[in-house]
């Protein structure tokens, strides 16, 4: 059910560490203009469609199916949303669920902690965020990693995510890094929009650095320039909950780069964490996705152990189920971590899941 694609050991000894132990799980909610781009994400047939993705996964995720959600998922080019496979393991597994709104434009329809943030302008304009926000959400991080840490009582923590164009901001948080991302990042697209994605980074790093007129910029004023602030609330949690418990950063592309800026946030601030207990959790659809390069990428960022659950939905009875399996969607909403904890605390393997995935299917309209 579980496959270790970097960092073998790391990843395996993690696996034993916290086999049996139920997780909390929290989930950062953000915004980023970029994800308005057309074209640029598939989370959402449209650009006015992906306004409200966010608050619909995070309405169902709270929730559960409902009769008249404030917010209902909304429609795709192909395939449902991610947050159908963390539901179904929340709810069964009854995992402890914390919501924070790090940056949104509109008012969530459920109870989440507000973390006093703001949503990213489009990473093109190279001034995605202002700085003093920045510094403040990842302040924020780092406390309320250490309030969930605290909480874990010997186990760890799901950190998961919901931003709609993610996977551009977080490419350009790691070539910022220094970081030959191009062509390795992933999307919900069955066929990676790499060009695309490439031409508003390099469009957005390039404003940027003009501003900086060839010095380098510190990972915070990097977050500022192209990011979201998704990005470093996650960040400082897994920071701040390495020093004392397991934390699965929750997700593909956008979780590596997460990765990679706690790594350079520790070294230019001198912040103690502990890499040991730091993986990166995701799905093997999107581990495996031939249309870009994760495991390349994660290998290149160094350190972070890759596990992927290995899930099929080619025999589910619903065709935006077994969609999944040619391409679409992939992953979000802590979505794959979801299934690796379904496996360590009640042994699921990839059928139950999908069994679960359908209950819930069949109770709204997908």
């Amino acid at each position: 059910m579980i496959n270790i694609y970097t960092q073998i050991e790391q990843g395996q000894k993690w696996l034993e560490r916290y086999r049996g132990k139920k997780p909390i799980f929290a989930c950062i909610l953000g915004f980023t203009d970029t994800g308005l781009i057309p074209g640029i994400s598939a989370a959402g047939a449209t650009p006015r469609d992906r306004q409200f993705t966010c608050l619909a996964d995070a309405e169902f995720l709270y929730n559960g199916p409902q009769t008249q959600p404030q917010y209902p998922l909304p429609p795709l080019e192909a395939g449902a949303s991610p947050v159908l496979i963390s539901r179904a393991v929340v709810e069964a597994l009854d995992i402890p669920l914390y919501l924070f709104n790090a940056g949104l434009p509109l008012v969530l329809p459920v109870p989440a902690i507000d973390l006093g943030g703001t949503p990213a302008k489009c990473l093109t304009s190279g001034n995605a965020l202002e700085l003093e926000t920045v510094k403040h959400l990842l302040e924020q991080g780092l406390i309320w990693g250490a309030k969930l840490a605290a909480k874990t009582n010997d186990s760890y923590l799901i950190l998961g995510e919901c931003v709609v164009g993610g996977t551009t901001t977080a490419l350009a948080v790691l070539m910022g890094l220094g970081i030959a991302a191009a062509g390795k990042v992933n999307s919900s697209h069955p066929q990676c929009n790499h060009a695309q994605k490439l031409a508003a980074v390099t469009t957005g790093l390039n404003i940027a650095n003009s501003k900086f007129e060839g010095k380098k910029m510190s990972p915070l004023e990097l977050v500022a320039a192209v990011g979201d602030p998704m990005q470093i609330v996650t960040a400082g949690m897994a920071i701040a909950a390495s020093r004392t418990c397991g934390v699965m950063l929750a997700g593909g592309t956008q979780m590596l780069a997460v990765y990679a800026l706690m790594n350079a946030i520790a070294h230019e601030y001198h912040l103690i964490w502990n890499p040991e207990q730091v993986v990166v959790g995701t799905t093997g659809w999107v581990a495996e996705d031939p249309t870009g390069d994760t495991i390349g990428l994660a290998n290149d960022i160094g350190g972070v152990p890759l596990l992927a659950a290995q899930l099929s939905f080619a025999g589910s009875r619903y065709p935006q189920l077994q969609a999944y399996d040619r391409g679409y969607v992939k992953e979000g909403v802590g979505a794959g971590s979801c299934a690796i904890a379904s496996h360590l605390i009640a042994n699921w393997n990839s059928h139950q899941l999908l069994e679960a995935v359908e209950v819930l299917a069949s109770k709204c309209e997908i």
